[in-house]
């Protein structure tokens, strides 16, 4: 699914780039429309990101790819004369996976949560997806004008955020767990987050703040815990 999703999004952004290039073209250096003294930066969002898990329990390792898409609107408001800084408040999308060796199933007849090691066991796949409305707040620097689109940018801030879906899925022969309800889930998300970058490509870090699992996911005696990082690219869109 999240490759079908990841596909979409590359489909939408070349049909954008493609259509913002007309617009260029198509603009005369000498017609004053084209100048907007009160112009905004950076409106739209479609970033892609390598998954990382960090703070795992003992026995649980990264397997596989791990990836995600994230996409939406961000309110650009410059607070400085020249606009070169600004405020961005938003709303958008996330859709991550992870493929690693945490399992999570569930106790028959009281529906309690079961975490465990894949460490010595033998399977197929095993990974978990998640689906998350976020509100990023950014502090902005950029280089722009009002006549120029290629600039240098640094955005940083935080992203908050709520997973709304969750499943976690594990694949044996002849043996299949899918697991979506799960009480210990930290569902609201906070994190920090970078982008640095010139015209078309900028790269983007993310750092959860606070733990996926809370205190009562636990292996034996050990919490579950989980913090996630993701490195990747953020492409702009006017």
């Amino acid at each position: 699914m999240i490759k079908r999703i990841i596909l979409i999004g590359v489909c939408l952004l070349i049909t954008k780039s493609i259509f913002s290039q007309q617009q260029t073209i198509e603009s005369s250096p000498n017609d004053e429309r084209a100048i907007d003294s009160l112009y905004r930066e950076d409106q739209f969002y479609v970033g892609f990101t390598f998954n990382l898990l960090f703070n795992r329990p003992k026995g649980v390792s990264q397997s596989g790819f791990s990836g995600g898409l994230h996409l939406g609107y961000t309110r650009d408001m410059p607070i400085n004369k020249r606009r070169n800084l600004a405020v961005g408040l938003g709303l958008g999308y996330s859709v991550n996976s992870f493929s690693q060796t945490l399992f999570i199933g569930e106790e028959e007849g009281n529906e309690k949560t079961i975490f465990a090691s894949l460490e010595d066991v033998s399977y197929d796949s095993n990974r978990f997806t998640t689906h998350l409305i976020e509100s990023p707040l950014e502090l902005r620097w950029r280089t722009s004008t009002a006549k120029s689109h290629k600039f240098y940018r640094v955005y940083t801030g935080l992203r908050l955020g709520y997973l709304f879906y969750f499943n976690s899925n594990f694949q044996q022969t002849d043996n299949s767990v899918s697991q979506t309800k799960i009480d210990e889930l930290n569902r609201f998300r906070a994190g920090a987050t970078f982008t640095f970058g010139w015209n078309t490509f900028n790269f983007h870090f993310y750092y959860s703040l606070n733990s996926l699992f809370d205190k009562n996911a636990r292996i034996g005696e050990e919490p579950v815990g989980i913090e996630v990082a993701k490195i990747g690219l953020m492409f702009y869109i006017l």
